[in-house]
């Protein structure tokens, strides 16, 4: 599954940690903020709301593109969202609502859902789908809740917390894929390219030390 012309990805989120996932994969991605008001969606399911949303943001930076003869430019909006005792968590509202999350949320488990949009828009095509990952949160103390909200790392994302920064010492353990609670399943993507009749190979770059680009691999 090659393809004759050269690939952009362009990735509809703010996100730094999809951005850097990417990067230590080898794709290289642009990125344009989608703008979406992700408050405006609403869904019963935790899978349907991310899902959608995704695809919103997908959609929305796609409108804003426009495809040339020289690439193929593949569309990826991506968005995480918590389901944990009946309720679906996204970003906490303010400090006070991540301290109440983590103190319901200590010693427990909760499924993060990501949704994955691509859209290819030479050919006017997508595939989605959601990826979903059962969290062990670790038995935390009030002053260690205290300490991790006062960083602000936790207003900031689904659920209040990350594996890959600070909140990784407050997880007792994933059954999934950890890329999902990163906010992008690299499986999942591989698998909506080959859909495409893609590869994610042909999405990789080469790169020098210091991560300098040098050009495509291959």
């Amino acid at each position: 599954m090659s393809n004759s012309l050269p690939l952009r990805l362009v990735l509809a989120s703010q996100s730094p940690a999809r951005r850097k996932l990417l990067q230590a994969a080898g794709i290289e991605p642009d990125v344009l903020v989608s703008g979406v008001d992700e408050s405006q969606v609403v869904a019963e399911r935790a899978e349907d709301l991310c899902l959608e949303l995704a695809r919103l943001k997908a959609q929305a930076v796609s409108d804003r593109l426009r495809s040339t003869a020289d690439e193929r430019t593949m569309v990826l909006g991506c968005d995480s969202v918590l389901a944990f005792d009946g309720e679906i968590l996204g970003k906490p509202d303010d400090a006070a609502d991540a301290t109440r999350r983590w103190e319901r949320m200590r010693g427990r488990s909760g499924v993060l859902h990501t949704g994955h949009c691509l859209i290819d828009m030479a050919h006017e095509s997508r595939a989605e789908a959601v990826a979903s990952t059962v969290v062990h949160f670790a038995d935390v103390t009030d002053a260690e809740i205290a300490a991790y909200v006062a960083t602000g790392e936790p207003l900031a994302v689904a659920g209040a917390f990350t594996i890959d920064g600070l909140g990784g010492a407050f997880l007792n353990g994933i059954e999934g894929d950890p890329g999902t609670v990163v906010g992008l399943s690299l499986p999942l993507l591989r698998g909506l390219l080959r859909d495409l009749e893609l590869s994610i190979t042909d999405l990789w770059t080469k790169v020098a030390p210091g991560a300098q680009e040098i050009g495509p691999l291959g």
